[in-house]
This record gives C-alpha cells, structure tokens and sequence, in this order.
C-alpha cells in the first residue's frame, strides 16, 4: 500500500470524495499525484481503501465509527470527523478552512446540488467533479481557454448575461440555471455579469 503521509504544508489542492458514481479511479489518480490531503465521505471509504491509497479524515457519523473503529489502526493515522445528517460536504469543507488548505478537488457533487455556494471568503478554490464532467468557477466574469470542438456545460444560480467571443465572433445569451454550450474548436473567450460554472468532459 502506498502512502502519502509526508510532511504537507497544504500546498496541494486537497480531495473530498463524498461519492464516485460515473467516475473511475483513473479520473482520480492524477489529482494523487502531489500527495493531496484525502478526505473520505463513509459511503465511499471502502472503494477508496481498496484503490491502496492512504486516507487522512473519514468523514462518518457516529454508528459507522462505532462499527468500523478498527480502521483507525488499520489505516493510521487516519481520523474520524464526526457527521450528522449526512453533511459530509459542509463537514469536509469546514475541516478544510480550519487546516488552512487554499484548495479543494471535490470528486461527486455537481454546483447545483448545495444550498449556497461557500464564497471566496473561505479562502478555498474549488473544482467539483461529477458524472463525468469536471466543474470550474468562473468568479472574475472573464475566462479564456482552448476548447475541442464540442458542447461546455454551464450553471448559474442567478440570471447572467454571457458572451463568447471565437474567431472575433461574438455570441450572446442570457440564462439560469443549467445551459449546454456549442463550441468550435480553438480558444474561446468568455464575458459575464455574474458567477457562474463551466463543465466540461473529463
């Protein structure tokens, strides 16, 4: 088994699996590269465990630590982090601020699936993966990439007016909510009034 227990200064973006339904561990893999802090929601410990992988924080409400506290021992040093109502995000997250991380890999959860998004006053950039698609926010209103021909999907809580500029040729769309984008192949430029998310294919 290998191990990722090094000395941290939490350089790297840490990773919160709270499900990986849609996902593989060959999705994953790449984010283990840098020897990330692992954080394990208890619905997905043993998929984890059974890639041989360390983990850092269980993330498990009080009858899953009863029933399985030998793998504090099992998988030292690894801790339980105590979850009521199955709050694994909110949770993970918090434990997050608190270590001082700047970054977060969230592997099963898609932007529309929480409440309120935690702002950038948390300190954290997050990524959220999620039945395939990897999701970045878009905070600045203003983002350039190279895409492959293709679709981009995107979601915005609240009603945003959005440009895309390619090849000096602008569209504009107003929407909410969740949007698929057409893409030509070559660098995109966006423009928008407000926060939103870009999804695309992993």
């Amino acid at each position: 088994m290998s191990s990722h227990h090094f000395v941290k200064e939490n350089q790297e973006p840490a990773l919160l699996i709270l499900e990986m339904e849609g996902l593989s561990f060959e999705t994953v893999a790449p984010l283990l590269e840098w020897v990330p802090t692992v954080l394990v929601s208890q619905t997905e410990v043993w998929t984890v465990i059974s890639w041989g992988i360390k983990i850092d924080v269980i993330l498990a409400d009080l009858d899953f630590q009863r029933a399985n506290y030998h793998l504090l021992e099992e998988q030292y040093p690894v801790k339980f982090l105590g979850v009521q109502h199955g709050k694994y995000f909110q949770e993970g997250l918090q434990y997050l601020v608190a270590t001082k991380h700047y970054a977060v890999n969230i592997i099963g959860l898609a932007p529309w699936e929480f409440e309120v998004f935690p702002s950038k006053e948390l300190g954290l950039d997050i990524v959220l993966w999620k039945s395939g698609i990897r999701y970045f926010p878009i905070a600045g209103g203003r983002f350039k990439k190279w895409f492959p021909k293709g679709s981009l999907f995107s979601y915005s809580e609240k009603p945003i007016k959005l440009a895309m500029i390619h090849d000096g040729l602008e569209t504009q769309i107003s929407f909410s909510g969740k949007r698929n984008l057409a893409l030509e192949e070559g660098t995109t430029e966006f423009f928008a009034d407000g926060f939103f998310w870009l999804g695309e294919k992993i």
